[in-house]
């Protein structure tokens, strides 16, 4: 069964159509609904009136979420849940899965590739001493020692023999298992700009077929990007246009390389820029703010009276930030370059488009902010390359 993809415009009402779906559907059909935030499962809670959504806990026999929620499955109750209790799943939540009429609405793309904590040298053990063989052709790691019990990679052999383990170069890569996706009776991703996302290369990688759809008028209908109206969003940005735009003309500037390796009078000029555009400029209060940049270089970037107005730049799905009108997003966002060359490297040869994921990423963080009530923001965003794109897709340009 193909993946419905809802490619639906931040405000758009996603969130809004779900809830409808599950409340009007057959109480013979089942949901599983997986948000990033906990904030997020207790709206989802409230929201659906005609079923009773129960969210996984810890207070079972065995003390874990997961069981949980492989015993609600079993149960044939509805779930609701997150992200990070999802990415755990197993052939036990799997076949649970499959033997209900259980529909997946999945709140935003998620993590679905990881970098494996391993050493060069273990993977080098590993395959000397006879435990693992790497296939060829796809370079999936199969764990061969069927006598090992326990030990040090214990964890490799688990994530091996669940088919979820690729040596890509000098690292073991793990990938979200895709049967979970057979396992439902269909299943809906709510996200924007589908094509940009890590998850529309694996879906590519593991041959899952998907279709595209929007919510317009708060109908289900097929994606067609001209109906966006990108213009009347791109109009509420004020986009600061300035002197203090210099550091950031070079294509690569404040990237993480650039972020990480910049000398301290590079760091304390951003920080500079950051405060006087903040604090001189738009004379912006603490409750006004909202701004980011690569966490490593938080406290390096804070100042007086906005060191917690800090929000990470890969935030999504909250409203916690819905009153900040003065935003500065000072970051140039590339994917990690390890998921690229891991997509684009033969045999597998996916196109990771970087330039859309950047704009996606942007446009998420800056949606956290008033814009998502229709109400102006400004905008300190000092990448030349994330203005431009900005730009490129107020224009429908990409």
């Amino acid at each position: 069964m193909s993946v419905k993809i809802i490619d639906s415009i931040m405000g758009s009402g996603k969130t809004t159509w779900a809830i409808n779906k599950m409340n009007t559907a057959l109480s013979s059909q089942k949901f599983v609904y997986i948000t990033p935030f906990l904030d997020e499962v207790q709206r989802i809670k409230r929201g659906v009136n005609s079923r009773t959504m129960v969210e996984p806990n810890s207070r079972n026999g065995e003390g874990t979420k997961l069981r949980s929620f492989k015993e609600l499955i079993a149960s044939g109750f509805d779930v609701v849940s997150t992200h990070a209790l999802f990415k755990s799943a197993d052939d036990e939540l799997i076949r649970a899965i499959e033997e209900g009429n259980y529909t997946l609405i999945l709140d935003e793309v998620m993590g679905v590739i990881d970098r494996v904590d391993i050493g060069k040298s273990d993977i080098n053990a590993l395959t000397t001493s006879g435990l693992i063989r790497v296939d060829e052709n796809n370079q999936r790691v199969h764990w061969i020692d069927s006598g090992y019990d326990s030990g040090r990679f214990n964890d490799i052999k688990l994530l091996a023999d669940s088919d979820n383990l690729y040596k890509f170069k000098n690292l073991f890569v793990w990938t979200f298992p895709p049967q979970v996706f057979s396992a439902f009776k269909g299943t809906y991703v709510m996200t924007y700009l589908f094509d940009a996302q890590i998850q529309r290369c694996y879906f590519d990688l593991f041959g899952i077929d998907y279709q595209k759809f929007m919510i317009l008028d708060n109908r289900l209908v097929n994606y067609n990007r001209s109906l966006e109206n990108r213009e009347a969003v791109f109009k509420l940005i004020n986009i600061y246009d300035g002197p203090l735009n210099s550091i950031g003309e070079e294509r690569f500037a404040l990237s993480t390389n650039r972020l990480k390796t910049y000398s301290p009078k590079v760091i304390s000029r951003i920080k500079n820029n950051l405060n006087n555009y903040l604090r001189n400029i738009m004379g912006a209060k603490a409750g006004d703010i909202l701004w980011t940049t690569l966490k490593d270089k938080q406290r390096a970037l804070s100042g007086a009276g906005f060191s917690r107005s800090y929000v990470e730049w890969n935030i999504r799905a909250t409203n916690d930030y819905a009153d900040r009108s003065v935003l500065a997003f000072i970051y140039n966002r590339f994917i990690n370059p390890y998921e690229k060359v891991f997509f684009e490297t033969p045999p597998r040869n996916i196109t990771v488009d970087d330039d859309l994921l950047a704009v996606s990423d942007l446009l998420q963080w800056i949606w956290r902010s008033r814009i998502r009530n229709g109400q102006p923001i400004d905008l300190f965003l000092p990448s030349a390359r994330m203005r431009n794109l900005l730009l490129s897709w107020a224009n429908y340009e990409i």
